[in-house]
Formats: structure tokens, sequence, C-alpha cells
């Protein structure tokens, strides 16, 4: 059988793994990879900041390519799909033939429309060459921002820090991780992030990036405000990258993302989805876990373990920004039919917690 997996970030390697332990099924794997570098790990990208090499943040054990048979091809990128044909061409004109075919294409940064975005010392914060191109930008700057205060934003603005930079956070909705804490919640988080030395700045919308007076930059916002700051980061969430998808004419979900079913596949049985790519039950998962979930279930589907089924997802959250404990489980915003809430806050000490019940 003929694999080809299209993608190699931290859930293409999962599959691979699993498909590597399964070997049930006699396989010819080709993994194309559009970065130079095989699978890391992005959850912890900031601790690049903090000393770790590219090397450290690796996910592939020594010799895994050897032991497994498996090709991986680094610096290619898929271009196109035929169905039809079941091939895909690469970027440099190359057909590949596939039986099965896996999308783990990840997601790309969302980069709102604001004109002066393209601007020298203006990044996303995304894969190691993005982290590179911020640590010779952090190398010439005394301040920086991170448009964003959502998870990504948060550990971005961390990474700033860590250079030495004065910082400032930059949020478009009225509180911090507007998606997993309430307003009594981003009250704390606002406050205890502030104390340990970056500038939040709330219901903020940027118009334009313009030349600064004090820096580099000049964000002005709709409120007739702005920041002068020397270099700014985008993190201001994600969108699944489904151009592969759209292009061979799959079925796409509501929000984008390649629809799924519960064993993975799209709407061509011989082309599965994993990911942040992919779309199921019209919800698209900017996770690691429910990813993992998903080249679990598509590698024993392959393999054909017929019963391997996709459920949904653990949306919990749990992480350590700069020092702050945040976690946030099911519906942190009491959105229940007829349910209640019970709120504890002890402002001297910053800790707030809430319990939601139906």
């Amino acid at each position: 059988m003929k694999i080809i997996v299209v993608g190699h970030g931290m859930v293409g390697h999962k599959f691979l793994e699993e498909l590597h332990q399964l070997a049930s099924v006699p396989t010819e794997v080709t993994v194309l990879c559009e970065e130079p570098r095989a699978a890391y790990d992005r959850v912890h990208l900031s601790e690049f900041f903090a000393g770790k090499t590219a090397d450290d943040l690796s996910l592939v054990e020594p010799g895994f390519f050897d032991k497994s048979g498996f090709a991986l091809r680094l610096k290619t990128r898929a271009a196109a799909i035929d169905r039809r044909k079941k091939t895909v061409t690469t970027a440099d004109g190359e057909v590949l033939s596939y039986d099965k075919l896996v999308l783990a294409t990840g997601s790309v940064p969302f980069v709102p429309a604001v004109p002066g975005r393209d601007r020298a010392h203006c990044h996303v914060y995304r894969t190691i060459e993005d982290l590179r191109g911020m640590q010779a930008s952090g190398a010439k700057s005394k301040s920086g921002v991170v448009v964003g205060g959502g998870l990504l934003g948060l550990e971005c603005a961390k990474a700033l820090r860590d250079m030495g930079l004065q910082t400032h956070v930059v949020e478009f909705a009225p509180r911090l991780m507007a998606l997993q804490v309430d307003e009594g919640g981003g009250r704390v988080l606002k406050t205890k992030i502030e104390e340990l030395g970056v500038q939040v700045h709330l219901s903020r919308n940027t118009l334009e990036i313009t030349d600064g007076a004090m820096a580099r930059h000049r964000m002005v916002f709709a409120d007739n405000s702005h920041l002068d700051t020397d270099m700014i980061v985008f993190s201001a969430g994600i969108r699944p990258r489904d151009d592969l998808a759209r292009q061979c004419v799959l079925a796409i979900g509501p929000r984008g993302g390649v629809v799924i079913d519960e064993h993975c596949r799209t709407s061509d049985r011989h082309v599965y989805a994993i990911g942040e790519c992919a779309s199921w039950n019209e919800q698209v998962f900017g996770l690691v876990a429910p990813g993992y979930d998903m080249a679990r279930v598509a590698a024993r589907h392959i393999a054909g373990e017929a019963g391997a089924a996709f459920n949904g997802a653990d949306l919990s959250t749990k992480l350590k920004l700069m020092g702050v404990d945040v976690a946030s489980v099911g519906d942190a915003q009491g959105k229940t039919p007829r349910s209640r809430s019970f709120h504890f806050t002890d402002e001297l000490n910053q800790v707030y917690k809430k319990i939601v019940v139906s």
C-alpha cells in the first residue's frame, strides 16, 4: 500500500509513529514536509528564546526513519492533488501516486488585513524560521508588540520578555483569553500579566501600521490612540490550511477545514485529514490533543481496524504562562441552558475560580 502524508508537524509525526507501531500492513510511506526540518514541538516554541535549540524541540527519535523505512522529503511542498488519478504533484513538478493520502497540513496564522502589516520587522509566530526572524529583529529592538491576547499571543509575549524587550499585548476583545475565561477571570489574568512587566491594551482595533515617531512602527487604533514599537508579532489565531482540499474539491466545513467522518476520512474514502486542517462535526480543533487522537484513528483505520473512531475532543486548557497558572475545562462561559455558576475571587492574592454546573 502506498501512503502519502502531506505535512510533517506534530500530528503528522504522531500518525507515522502509530502506523509504524501497527506495522500489520506492508506500506510504502512518503512524507512531504514543506519546512527544512522534521517535526518539532510547536507547543513549547517559546522555550527557543530561553535557550532551547531546534534539536532540543525535535519530536523525531534518532533513527526513526531508518527503522520505519518511511521516506521523509524536506523542503517539498505538495502543490496539487488529482483524486481521479490518485496522484500528488509537488511544487517541483514531480508526480507521486498513492493508495491512501493523509492531509496533515495544519493551519496558517491569521494576520488581520491591516495596512502596513507586511513592513519589515513584522512577524508571525508559527515556525522555528519565524522565531529566528523574531530573534534577528529583537536584537535591533527595544520594544515589541504582540497582536493577539489568546493562548498563543501570551506565549509569544513571554518570548518577547525573554528577549529583554519592553513588551505589549494588543487585543481586539475586551479581555485576554476570551475563549477560555470569563470577565472576572480575564480581569485577574490581566493584572497578573501586567505585574510581570507586560503592558496589556484591550478593545483595540488596529487601523494601520505606519512609521513611528519614538520607534520603528506606529500602530494607529480606531479610538484615535496609538502605540509606537520596534517590532510587531501577529498571533491573533489560526486558520485551517485547507487550500489543497479546496483545489481537489473535497468537502469543506462551514468554518473552513476538510470535512472528516469518525474514521478521519474526507468526502473521498481514499483521503484522510487529521489535526488543525480537519473539520469534524463542524468543529476545527486548534489544540494538539485532538490532533493526536485523529492521528491514532486514521492510522488504525488504514491498517484495517474498522472500529477505530474519533468521537470529539477534550477542549480543556491548562498552561503556565510566565509563571501564571491558567486552567479552563468545559463550558467556561456558562452557556449551557439553565446552568448555574459558583465564583471564588481573592483580589489580594489574585486568585479566581469558577465552576459552572447544569
